[in-house]
């Protein structure tokens, strides 16, 4: 089983930038596929960014070109770093991982990630 904890957020002004960590324990992050993803105050929940066990990374459209994310399989973590934020990507941020296996379907489905952890709230205000 790996662990997941989330660090990281905070509040900031739109235009201002954060980067969430994601730090796991009790197994590597090799060989798995990994993401973020969001849930916004009225509910919404999305997938934000996943990166594949090849290295292939996904981003949901709406944070292309903003958000990137990173995986450092020395220090058995993951992060996500995110630009030019706006009170839209207000939201509570969690990381997840998927059990190790070949592949990943790239889909930003939650239902492919097994682990998550609770979760770092990131607020933009205008």
């Amino acid at each position: 089983q790996v662990q997941l904890v989330e660090s990281g957020g905070g509040s900031v002004q739109s235009g201002g930038s954060l980067r969430l960590s994601c730090a796991a324990s009790g197994d590597t992050l090799r060989r798995r596929c990994m993401g973020w993803f969001r849930q916004t105050p009225d509910g919404k929940r999305e997938g934000v960014a996943m990166i594949g066990t090849s290295g292939i990374q996904k981003y949901v459209d709406s944070v292309k070109g903003r958000f990137y994310i990173s995986l450092d399989n020395v220090k058995n973590s993951m992060y996500l770093e995110m630009n030019s934020l706006t009170p839209y990507d207000t939201a509570m941020y969690y990381c997840a991982a998927s059990t190790p296996r070949i592949s990943c379907d790239m889909t930003l489905n939650r239902y492919e990630f097994n682990f998550w952890g609770q979760g770092t709230q990131v607020t933009v205000s205008s």
